[in-house]
């Protein structure tokens, strides 16, 4: 991701922060649509994985980590420490995912 190290511990070994820059975050908000919900259904009743959703996870995830990246690098920032995910469901039915990634964007040496 363009040498930016990004990690969920709150300090990068053999690296010092020499500034903190701020809280930074990405989010996405997708729904799903009717023929993955019926994929899911019916993966749900006869077991196993779906994978329609699994690719829409793995977008939104990235999708949300490269809003971060962006925000980071705007503000002058080479690394962000303390990264967390959040999962949320929405919109009537259920039928929205929110995904949101935050951290805090330093510069390090």
């Amino acid at each position: 991701m363009n040498n930016m190290i990004v990690t969920t511990t709150p300090t990068i070994e053999g690296h010092t922060i020499k500034e903190y820059k701020g809280l930074v975050s990405g989010e996405v908000i997708f729904g799903m649509n009717f023929l993955k919900d019926i994929g899911a259904s019916l993966r749900d009743f006869f077991g196993g994985r779906t994978e329609s959703y699994e690719s829409a996870m793995l977008e939104g995830r990235e999708t949300a980590q490269k809003e971060m990246l962006q925000r980071a690098r705007e503000m002058g920032a080479n690394a962000i420490v303390g990264v967390s995910f959040g999962y949320e469901t929405m919109g009537q039915g259920n039928s929205m995912i929110m995904i949101s990634i935050s951290g805090t964007a330093v510069v390090i040496e």
